[in-house]
């Protein structure tokens, strides 16, 4: 049995990849009559081709109507996996404030992380793209969020999650607010330098916000 859930996570995240959303529909539907782990399914599986049709799109070997058309078979994927996910592990609702940092529109990374909370049982606030560092604070304090996570795509918007982390302090939430921070230039040394948390992929992003508000529970 382990090796045909493997099996049949790696067709689906291909499946995803390959924009075929009949195929990814009965993968999905199989998956589920086996009994596997539903959260699987969606991270190892649905997300694992989503983050890989993204390198594609990174790459420019693929463009916005590939994207699209994968994005429309992981959705026909989640929505045969979503009835049998097993109650919000998180017991109650946690919230997260997500959005690409101010200079950068690219919004693909972001998105799947949210869909990937909001599979978690995460009550995600987004505030899109091209997003000014006080706003994600100011939502945060407003909304008493547990996680702010921010994205970019390039380097020249980087310290705008730094500028976030300097806000944070200031307002006195640094212990309170959780920053998770991801995208192509961002790395682990560049998040520990500014006292953030780094995930990379929309994956570990939602594993990394579950053990965040498990730490303060």
């Amino acid at each position: 049995m382990p090796d045909l859930k493997q099996k049949l996570l790696v067709q689906l995240a291909d499946a995803v990849v390959n924009m075929d959303e009949d195929m990814t529909r009965e993968l999905a539907q199989t998956y589920a009559e086996n009994g596997f782990d539903s959260h699987a399914g969606i991270h190892q599986g649905l997300a694992q081709g989503m983050d890989r049709a993204g390198q594609l799109y990174e790459e420019e070997e693929y463009f916005i109507p590939e994207l699209l058309m994968c994005s429309d078979a992981m959705y026909a994927g989640l929505d045969v996996l979503k009835p049998h996910l097993k109650q919000d592990k998180l017991g109650e609702k946690f919230k997260v404030v997500i959005g690409v940092v101010q200079g950068d529109t690219h919004d693909i990374g972001k998105n799947l992380v949210k869909i990937m909370l909001e599979t978690l049982g995460f009550e995600v606030t987004d505030l899109g793209r091209d997003v000014p560092p006080a706003d994600f604070v100011e939502k945060a304090k407003e909304i008493e969020a547990d996680i702010i996570a921010l994205s970019t795509l390039m380097t020249t918007t980087m310290e705008g999650m730094q500028e976030v982390m300097q806000l944070l302090a200031r307002e006195k939430l640094g212990d309170k607010v959780k920053v998770m921070i991801g995208g192509g230039p961002i790395s682990q040394s560049f998040a520990a330098k500014i006292g953030a948390y780094y995930a990379v992929d929309a994956s570990k992003a939602a594993n990394l916000a579950q053990d965040l508000v498990r730490e303060v529970g």
